[in-house]
């Protein structure tokens, strides 16, 4: 039985990336293309998430200082924190939707790019974060679940939305991570040329 479960995950996991794979394709080109305007300008790129997404930016953010599959120059990535020190007023009251704006507010700058993960799309730190990087005249990519929650209302004509057409955190979780692949694969692509194969 519980073979049987396991053997299950991997079935639909593979299948949403399947399904996904045309209808999210078009976004992800364009988010490529957002980044390459970023990095080719001498902005920088800033990655949020709410709970277990923050992970998923701080991969992103590894993965473009590191490098994703092969050696080039770091890109300008920084991935925000969502330390409860960050989130604390001159009054000393902690206000944990404001963490995250704080700080698009003082590192973004126009023509910088923030992503975000989230899988509702309706944490207040996320929507605070969004509309302090309008305000910055930033674009946005913001990679969702099916529906987006109130962060869909959010986004302008000039952001992205990439958003994975399931309701289930893990599945969706599951497919962000192979898009942030996607978005490093596309760049280095796009920045080095198509990689030799062995």
């Amino acid at each position: 039985m519980l073979e049987q479960r396991i053997q299950q995950h991997f079935i639909d996991s593979a299948d949403l990336k399947y399904q996904s794979a045309q209808a999210l394709s078009q976004p992800i080109a364009a988010a490529v293309q957002a980044l390459l305007v970023c990095i080719t300008s001498g902005a920088k790129l800033l990655a949020c998430g709410s709970g277990a997404s923050a992970a998923q930016a701080r991969q992103l953010a590894a993965l473009c200082v590191a490098g994703f599959e092969r050696e080039r120059p770091e890109l300008a990535v920084l991935a925000l924190s969502e330390e409860s020190a960050l989130q604390t007023s001159a009054s000393g009251l902690v206000d944990a939707s404001l963490g995250l704006a704080r700080q698009v507010r003082a590192l973004g700058q126009a023509g910088d790019v923030l992503l975000l993960l989230s899988v509702g799309g309706s944490e207040a730190a996320i929507l605070a974060a969004v509309a302090a990087a309008h305000e910055r005249d930033m674009s946005v990519i913001a990679l969702t679940g099916r529906t987006g929650g109130e962060l869909a209302a959010l986004l302008r004509e000039t952001d992205v939305w990439i958003a994975v057409p399931h309701e289930r955190a893990a599945r969706v979780r599951e497919v962000h991570s192979l898009v942030l692949h996607c978005l490093c694969d596309g760049v280095d692509a796009q920045l080095l040329g198509e990689p030799e194969i062995p």
